[in-house]
């Protein structure tokens, strides 16, 4: 029949795995190789889920005879006995050579003291805390009608959180029972109380033996073990504030001991050694669900303060699971979503997104204004965890329901979502829903900041649009906010258009960009205006770039690489530079103190180059070559509230060209048209009233038409002679020298 039979081991839930190993590579004492005399520790695993667990396993018919008896009266007490404090139970399992039992994953306490010595103000926090959990323990075997009779550092264990339990419950019996005698030829222990040798002492309350092996434990904890009693006469290490209580613990009369309860009152009032942030934060914790919604919210408000002073395991195991379990169903707000954010951070990338994504997903579809207003502000704290897919199919719809929010703050925070939220969407949703929604608010919104800030989205996220719907869709955007009312939004305009001058082909330069710019010169805001004409000039360059080279073919895209995103912050372009950094962060002042303005201060009078009367233009010095700039767009575009007024041109000197013209400003001449070649070899007598070096070029870059040319000087304009001599000699030696980029409007004729 033993064909038949099975292995009991294989059909058990649980995964048994090899001992747990020591960290302490000195030998340790015999008290410690286990983490009591009948049990070996060892690691294991649910098979279900993979969850961590602990196994403590007795061999059956070896060693002392009383040995059995005693685990299988542990085995019993443990299974009873629910609570929080007390290790818990998870299943056992008897075998023909041991005796198995599981319970939550733990470790012993003398290894936890190695691992993690309880120095400094949070080590302090650690012991307090555990020392906490210890006193609830006992005071429940004693509201039971139990005695532990085995109270010591063997007994005592850590789970990942940082929670002492109790454990070692072999020795619990019933108050009335009386101390149980020693075993015979097991010798006296340091950790004993005196009254065990010396009857005429007296026993006491039935927790006195308890509460002297819990002082012997206090003393370990800071000093290490005692090897003698007499070792307790020191106090060693032991912080001020458990010395007072510690000696009560250790008196020699039984009768002079407190109670856990009484003891545990006493340690938690104002000042006392329990009165910590750990302890505090430990048991609001506990109580949260039963706590008033006022001191809930007060305290999720405090706690992003208090998390800095709080241990680490304890925020990860303890703190972000009650706070994940609180948002989930309900019993916290809002205010706590920041803490929880802040402590996740410490999580490794798989955990995240494992523990904290599936909660963030389903809390984007709550009704609670509040809390999507949260979600939506931290949403830089936890956005690159979030997988495409679910960005894609779970949140973004969710998150679109606020374009059309009767709030403006959520109208507000859900446009700057999208920066973050749209390199994570596929192409379908860039291509369709989000220019329509960013575009709906653009242009319908009746607030102009929402406006502004929509037209600074565009410019941001314009590299990530399809390359149809960017042709499409952009330069008709912008070029409608640059018609804003709203100051602000036709400078956003401006930072846009500047932000995405690599998703334009020199047709739509030309035929969109530059039109709505030029509009913009005579704003009146001056900032505008400044912005504008630094635009306009690098949009001539690129166009100037383009011409050179060729042109581009009608129609085509521009290259995928100038309108690649890329960057810092999850995917945001990086083609935004200064341009639109300045916006997004001081658009809400800056529309403050316009507002302000426009409401009833003093009004800003236009001032636009055309107001000062014209000037011939003046010789500039030799030109240096460029840096290298690819793009022609590194230039500090600065802040609009560091705008200044555009200067005015400065006056030519005589000897430039004489003083200007004493006439009434006219607009400029348009550019003439080369409709005749100069003949061979130049007519150098032309050149008196166009200047050499000025702003419009060199004689060999512009083409002089019949209508501009003079008659031959008389013989005795002995003084125009010299002067078209020096012009000569000027340009030779410009010519000779190093040469700059060619100006604008300027064409080379070779």
């Amino acid at each position: 029949m033993w064909l038949f039979s099975r292995d009991p081991v294989r059909d058990f839930p649980f995964e048994l795995g090899p001992p747990d190993p020591d960290p302490d590579p000195d030998p340790a004492p015999a008290v410690d190789a286990a983490p009591a005399p009948l049990w070996r520790l060892l690691r294991g695993r649910r098979k279900a889920d993979g969850a961590p667990v602990s196994v403590f396993a007795h061999s059956l018919g070896t060693g002392d005879a009383a040995a059995t008896p005693l685990a299988r009266a542990a085995l019993r007490r443990l299974r009873s006995l629910r609570h929080p404090n007390v290790l818990g139970y998870l299943d056992s399992l008897e075998t023909e050579q041991c005796l198995y039992l599981v319970t939550e994953a733990v470790t012993p306490l003398r290894r936890h003291l190695r691992l993690r010595p309880p120095t400094g103000d949070l080590g302090e926090q650690e012991v307090a805390w555990g020392l906490h959990q210890l006193l609830t323990a006992l005071a429940f075997l004693g509201g039971s009608g139990l005695v532990h009779h085995a109270l010591g550092a063997d007994a005592v264990f850590v789970d990942p959180g940082g929670d002492w339990k109790l454990g070692g419950l072999e020795r619990v019996a019933a108050a009335s029972e009386g101390v149980p005698p020693r075993p015979p030829g097991v010798p006296p222990r340091p950790q004993d109380p005196p009254e065990f040798g010396d009857s005429s002492r007296g026993r006491g309350e039935p927790w006195a033996g308890d509460m002297w092996r819990l002082g012997c434990l206090i003393w370990e904890v800071f000093n290490g073990p005692l090897p003698r009693p007499a070792a307790l006469r020191s106090f060693g290490k032991l912080p001020a504030g458990l010395v007072p209580p510690f000696c009560e613990l250790v008196a020699a009369e039984p009768s002079a001991r407190p109670g856990p309860e009484q003891l545990l009152k006493r340690l938690q009032r104002p000042g006392a050694f329990l009165a910590c942030p750990l302890v505090r934060t430990g048991l609001f914790l506990e109580q949260l669900q039963v706590r008033d919604p006022s001191e809930r919210r007060t305290f999720l408000q405090e706690l992003s303060t208090l998390l800095d002073s709080l241990p680490g395991p304890f925020l990860r195991h303890k703190l972000l699971p009650r706070l994940l379990a609180a948002l989930e169903f309900g019993s916290a707000d809002a205010s706590a979503l920041p803490p929880l954010l802040k402590v996740a951070k410490a999580l490794d990338p798989p955990e995240y997104q494992e523990r904290v994504v599936p909660v963030i997903v389903r809390l984007f579809s709550s009704p609670d204004r509040a809390l999507r207003m949260q979600l939506l502000q931290q949403l830089e704290e936890y956005v690159e965890f979030l997988p495409e897919a679910t960005v894609d199919a779970q949140i973004f719809p969710h998150v679109a329901h606020g374009f059309l929010d009767t709030n403006p703050a959520i109208r507000e925070q859900t446009v700057k979502s999208m920066v973050l939220l749209a390199p994570k969407l596929g192409e379908g949703r860039r291509a369709r829903e989000l220019p329509r929604l960013l575009l709906r608010v653009q242009a319908g919104d009746a607030l102009g900041p929402l406006r502004c800030n929509a037209t600074l989205c565009l410019g941001r996220l314009g590299p990530l649009l399809p390359p149809q719907t960017r042709q499409r869709v952009l330069a008709p955007a912008l070029a409608r906010a640059t018609r804003d009312p709203f100051a602000p939004a036709r400078a956003a305009a401006v930072a846009a258009f500047a932000a995405t001058h690599g998703c334009y082909s020199p047709q739509e330069c030309a035929g969109k960009v530059l039109p709505a710019l030029c509009g913009l010169t005579a704003d009146p805001h001056p900032g505008v205006r400044q912005q504008a004409f630094r635009a306009i000039r690098s949009f001539l360059d690129q166009l100037e770039a383009a011409a050179e080279s060729g042109g581009a073919p009608e129609g085509d895209p521009p290259s995928a690489a100038t309108a690649a995103p890329g960057g810092p912050g999850g995917g945001v372009p990086g083609g935004l530079g200064a341009a639109v950094s300045w916006a997004v962060t001081g658009v809400t002042s800056l529309t403050a103190r316009l507002m302000g303005a426009e409401a009833g201060g003093p009004p800003q009078t236009p001032h636009t180059p055309a107001e000062s009367p014209p000037a011939p233009p003046k010789e500039p010095p030799p030109e240096e070559p460029p840096p290298e700039d690819p793009d022609g767009w590194d230039d500090d575009w600065g802040s609009l509230e560091d705008m200044e007024l555009p200067q005015s041109p400065p006056a030519s000197s005589e000897e430039d060209g004489g003083p200007p013209p004493q006439q009434p400003p006219a607009p400029p001449l348009p550019h003439p048209s080369p409709t005749a070649p100069p003949p061979a070899g130049g007519d150098e007598e032309g050149e008196g009233e166009w200047g050499v070096g000025g702003e419009w070029g060199t004689e060999d870059a512009w083409e002089t038409s019949p209508c501009q040319q003079e008659p031959p000087p008389s013989p005795g304009s002995s003084r125009r002679h010299r002067e078209q001599q020096r012009r000569r000699e000027l340009e030779a030696k410009r010519r000779g020298g190093p040469r700059g980029p060619p100006k604008l409007g300027t064409r080379k004729l070779d």
